[in-house]
């Protein structure tokens, strides 16, 4: 099964003050660590929850590998579902008062540095002679430095980047009714409302356009952490409330309908509906723990650095992975377990020197001159 997985899902940044004189609140770092845990179990998944390409970079399948935990780490690529999630809460965060420049380029220059630097290095590892895998073309590398490489129907350099397309489309939706005309109480409400009605006729009207415009599938997860941002201004929202118990009885029911694998006899791992349901429950309920402050003693500063690990490790982490597998499964001949862990933990440190390098100065380079941009 191809993994439908930062999303980016953006960082938890802090709620700019209203002109009401709301203060501002302060950052939710536990935000930050669910992010990672998301990032995590995607790569559980990738690396040791299905078949198809890793078992190139294992020499063998992952099930072998992995007798036990592989029907435990087919569960991981729900990890998008909980991205989204996080990401609808954080969008209207970080959109809340904000003029539409200036959410703009918040939000490109959030993506577009660590994503260039990531398709870039990417590309250049599939080319050396001694990496197994199939570059992609100099043509199609540059489409995929543009963001448009799905829609216009190029192969991906980074197999994660379809969910950066989905973030894309909601962030364009979120910018047009809401952003632009001023966020509201009233009008995120409506927004949420709608665009679940427009999802589900969509649905029904079986348009591609539309599926393309509503995304009936990702919705709901988008959707229900909007609603938990208003949660967590009022944990007394009852449109709040109601936004996130739809939201929620709609994306199980797709999370269902997409993964749950039993009729095919074929399938390297056998989801339960019930163990879908768990994990999409488990996203929904650790982000509404956070809304309500459960999680506000959990203010550690390791869960910033931990949050800004999670988009660089998540755009390099499933090609570059498999690489630093068969290198040092097949290569080096370490066991399973320990190439696992050596895997992630090299991914991790190359989410840091990406961050440290990449990030920390282009970021706010690109956003001032996005800012400046009339």
């Amino acid at each position: 099964m191809t993994v439908r997985p930062v999303p980016d899902a953006p960082s938890a940044e802090p709620l700019r003050p209203e002109r009401t004189g709301r203060p501002r609140e302060s950052r939710l770092r536990a935000l930050d660590g669910l992010r990672l845990v998301a990032a995590l179990m995607v790569a559980l998944y990738h690396y040791g929850g299905r078949g198809g390409e890793v078992t190139t970079a294992w020499g063998s399948s992952p099930e072998k590998q992995f007798p036990t935990l592989h029907e435990y780490f087919a569960y991981g690529c729900l990890g998008v579902q909980v991205f989204f999630v996080i990401s609808g809460f954080v969008i209207c965060m970080s959109g809340w008062g904000r003029p539409l420049k200036s959410f703009f380029a918040s939000r490109a220059s959030r993506l577009l540095p660590a994503y260039w630097a990531a398709v870039l290095l990417v590309s250049a590892v599939f080319a050396l002679p001694m990496v197994a895998y199939e570059a992609l073309s100099p043509s199609d590398t540059l489409v995929n430095l543009t963001m448009l490489q799905q829609p216009l129907g190029v192969d991906r350099v980074l197999g994660v980047c379809w969910t950066l397309w989905a973030e894309v489309r909601f962030y364009a939706l979120f910018a047009l009714c809401v952003v632009l005309p001023g966020a509201s109480r009233r009008r995120v409400i409506l927004f949420c409302a709608g665009w679940t009605l427009a999802a589900a006729i969509t649905q029904a009207a079986h348009q591609p356009l539309l599926d393309i415009v509503f995304m009936p599938e990702y919705a709901p997860f988008f959707v229900g952490g909007v609603g938990l941002y208003l949660v967590h201004r009022d944990r007394r929202d009852v449109y709040g409330w109601g936004i996130v118990a739809v939201s929620f009885l709609v994306g199980q029911h797709y999370a269902v309908r997409s993964l749950w694998n039993a009729a095919d006899p074929d399938a390297f791992a056998h989801r339960t509906s019930l163990g879908i349901v768990l994990v999409v429950a488990f996203g929904f309920v650790a982000v509404a723990a956070i809304a309500l402050g459960w999680f506000n003693w959990a203010n550690w500063r390791w869960l910033t650095v931990a949050g800004a690990l999670t988009y660089p490790f998540y755009l390099v982490h499933e090609h570059l992975g498999w690489v630093v597998i068969h290198a040092l499964h097949i290569g080096l001949g370490l066991p399973s377990v320990a190439t696992f862990a050596l895997t992630i933990t090299s991914m991790l440190m190359l989410a840091w020197l990406l961050n440290r390098y990449v990030e920390k100065p282009l970021t706010p380079r690109l956003r001032a001159a996005l800012a400046k941009v009339r």
